[in-house]
């Protein structure tokens, strides 16, 4: 798939950019970041180079990852980054993100998560689209909440980082969440918990 640019009312994501490396190096020398997140630790230039020279533009091209650098609309500095890749189950994607340590706070992340999640709906033909963090990444949690995901629950060893296989916290949104169709029925369950 051809990159392409999203934009809010405070918000432009558009697709990474060797420009951007010096700003994904500095903010992911964030101690919150490289702990929370898949980045590694330490995170070096090489690092930020290999994500924005050739993983970004790889995703895209392939179609399995779309990563947005998120930056005010004014042409300010980067806000962080999110992205937003295929899983196994067709009709299924994950988005994750990261904000800058001095950008947090002001509902950015939010914003940018529900225009790519809109963006999901209705380009890529998703029908879910997952979120999971480590359990006590709280931060993380209350963007996802911000959004309108639905908590599902909690997986043992549900992610790996940094070599070490991580209980999650998992919620999904869907479609009919932001008011819009989806690419598939759906029939929700009955409510069986009486029942048990």
């Amino acid at each position: 798939m051809e990159p392409i640019g999203l934009s809010t009312e405070r918000l432009l994501m558009r697709t990474f950019a060797p420009e951007d490396t010096d700003a994904v190096y500095t903010a992911c020398q964030d101690p919150e970041i490289q702990r929370w997140t898949a980045v590694p630790s330490p995170y070096t230039r090489a690092d930020a180079e290999l994500f924005t020279r050739k993983l970004c533009p790889a995703g895209w091209q392939d179609d399995t990852m779309y990563n947005f650098a998120v930056q005010l609309r004014d042409g300010g500095p980067l806000v962080g980054a999110l992205g937003v890749s295929r899983c196994t189950l067709p009709g299924t994607y994950e988005v994750g993100f990261w904000t800058a340590r001095e950008h947090r706070g002001a509902g950015y992340t939010t914003e940018a998560v529900l225009a790519a999640a809109r963006w999901a709906f209705t380009d890529l033909a998703a029908d879910r689209i997952e979120w999971r963090a480590e359990i006590g990444n709280a931060p993380s949690r209350a963007v996802a909440l911000r959004a309108g995901f639905r908590m599902e629950g909690e997986q043992r060893s549900g992610l790996v980082n940094k070599g070490t296989r991580r209980d999650t916290w998992v919620g999904a949104l869907l479609p009919a969440d932001l008011g819009l169709p989806g690419a598939l029925p759906y029939i929700p369950a009955p409510d069986v918990s009486r029942a048990l």
